[in-house]
């Protein structure tokens, strides 16, 4: 359905544009300037169209994705690209943002609560387990496979 509304969303601006020329006011400096940003606009939705068609067409799912386990606890799989940590207010817990890659050229972030740059080493292939609790996800469990 939001593919067909990005359709309809791509072609009403080429209609615009069919109107000014149409008109004979192509050749003005206002149909030319709202011609272009017509264009603009149609081109924009399209490109989203475009990459949508891509992303259904694949098909494949990134292995960096959480998968859910029998206790509760979440896991995901993937190479340590960074991990960056950060301190918190007063009150608040720290966290660490570890970005996952799963080789194929997209990445996912996950954040945790605590100091995890000496717990998930850059550049090891690491499947992550972890569960969520008050809100912050806890790290639970690290294997090296």
């Amino acid at each position: 359905m939001m593919l067909v509304i990005s359709v309809l969303l791509a072609l009403v601006p080429l209609l615009g544009i069919a109107w000014i020329v149409l008109y004979g006011s192509i050749t003005t400096v206002d149909g030319l300037f709202m011609s272009l940003i017509l264009a603009a606009m149609s081109g924009i939705v399209a490109l989203n169209i475009l990459i949508e068609l891509r992303k259904r067409g694949t098909g494949k799912q990134s292995s960096a994705t959480a998968v859910a386990t029998a206790a509760g606890g979440l896991r995901q799989q993937g190479k340590v690209q960074s991990v960056q940590f950060y301190e918190s207010g007063v009150g608040q817990p720290n966290k660490s943002i570890v970005t996952l890659s799963d080789g194929g050229g997209s990445s996912n972030l996950l954040v945790l609560e605590g100091d995890m740059r000496n717990a998930l080493p850059v550049g090891q292939k690491v499947l992550v387990t972890f569960r969520k609790e008050s809100g912050h996800n806890v790290l639970v469990d690290v294997d090296y496979p």
